[in-house]
């Protein structure tokens, strides 16, 4: 990997990636501190959360057309912004009551979502670049690719490891020092990190696709291929996008759960490490998917791992202690990895030329309005009905996220390379 991207582009990468990962628990901290509120931090949480999905697939669609670069530069810049204006908007405005004092610092913590700058989406559209002409690419996209598994393997794993990193760094520096110096940390780690990221010389490999061209003379043949276009760019986001809200629904509704079932003999503290326990079974197996053997093409990978899932989630509805729950999770996550890290790829082979971002990004929007949508509705079930119902949520997504794989495989199926 590091003779196709060098050896700096994984560590700016990883640590590029980190603020986005200490955003939303840090809104919530530093705004539940200061307010003494667990509404308008869970608020501001959510704010964070729903800019992020929101602003992801804007964010690549602009990356696709005037290249990555300009992009992520602006975005670190606007993003820096606006987690200060959170910082001071909260030390300021804490302690007025009603709109005025609310209504600002929940559009701050949604612009600091909106604004991210997509470090992993855009990394993933660079490796899909840097690795489309290894030849060990199949012609069809049900194939597989070593090179991109690779690299995608690895992704998943940044993810799930600044993802488990962030929340604890916030954990710490909070409670140790001060509650907004975690939010400080992460605008000082975009400026410094993001522009790093964007001025590395990967970011020269990745084309744009630039203004659509008028022209005279075959203007038939040219709606026609723009149509074609749009048909294609649908097929890439409708199916895999819906499968990322699907695995966000699990992410989601697996946390909630876990939050009451562990409250119910212990703290609710402790579902966060328990949660941890199915996060590193889960980027374990991710890095081994660039060792499954070739056979095992894309299009059946997906609905053979979420089928798993779904079996492996059942026994959350028995598990009865700490230790039983451990065990379960450590299975459940076996599965988790390879779904991830093979519906990014399918994203990816399905993207029209010059779409990348636009698709890498709308996977990413599509995770983060999931795993809210699962939270919510788990921890509705878990408020009314208790953890058997909650825990219905994953099971319910793993098992929707099995057919999705499902039609997405016939579609692999059909789909030839040149065809629309």
């Amino acid at each position: 990997m590091t003779q196709l991207a060098g050896r700096s582009f994984i560590p700016i990468g990883l640590v590029a990636r980190l603020p986005l990962a200490m955003l939303t628990v840090g809104a919530l901290t530093l705004v539940t501190s200061a307010t003494s509120s667990y509404a308008l931090g869970g608020a501001a949480a959510g704010a964070v959360g729903i800019g992020s999905a929101i602003g992801a697939p804007i964010v690549g669609s602009m990356a696709d057309r005037w290249g990555q670069r300009p992009v992520l530069l602006l975005a670190a810049g606007l993003n820096t912004l606006a987690v200060l204006a959170l910082i001071v908007g909260v030390a300021f405005l804490a302690g007025v009551d009603g709109p005025a004092g609310t209504v600002p610092i929940l559009a701050a913590a949604f612009a600091s979502g909106a604004s991210c700058p997509q470090v992993g989406p855009l990394a993933r559209v660079r490796w899909m670049v840097l690795t489309a002409d290894r030849g060990a690419q199949s012609p069809g996209p049900g194939g597989t690719n070593r090179d991109l598994d690779t690299a995608l393997s690895y992704e998943s794993t940044a993810d799930e490891l600044t993802f488990v990193l962030g929340p604890a760094l916030v954990g710490i520096l909070a409670s140790l020092l001060a509650p907004w110096l975690p939010l400080a940390l992460a605008a000082v780690l975009t400026l410094a990190f993001v522009p790093a990221f964007a001025l590395h010389p990967t970011v020269r490999q990745v084309p744009r696709r630039g203004p659509a061209q008028k022209s005279t003379r075959g203007g038939t043949s040219t709606r026609r291929e723009a149509s074609g276009e749009r048909s294609r760019l649908m097929a890439a986001l409708v199916l895999p996008v819906t499968g990322m809200a699907l695995m966000g629904a699990f992410f989601g509704g697996t946390q909630a759960s876990l939050a009451s079932f562990a409250a119910g003999f212990a703290g609710s503290e402790l579902a966060g490490l328990l949660y941890s326990v199915m996060g590193l079974s889960s980027a374990l197996t991710a890095l081994s998917v660039a060792y499954w053997p070739s056979t095992f093409a894309l299009r059946f990978r997906w609905p053979a791992c979420a089928a798993a899932m779904a079996a492996l989630s059942l026994p959350l509805l028995v598990a009865a202690d700490a230790g039983s729950m451990v065990l379960v999770l450590l299975a459940l996550g076996l599965p988790v990895g390879p779904v991830m890290v093979t519906i990014f790829a399918i994203g990816g082979r399905l993207a029209p030329l010059g779409r990348l971002g636009t698709v890498m990004t709308a996977l990413a929007s599509g995770l983060v309005a999931g795993s809210a949508a699962g939270a919510a509705t788990a921890g509705f079930l878990a408020q009314h009905q208790g953890n058997s119902a909650a825990f219905l949520v994953p099971i319910v997504a793993a098992l929707a996220l099995a057919v999705t794989g499902t039609l997405c495989a016939l579609l692999l199926q059909k789909y030839r390379p040149g065809k629309d």
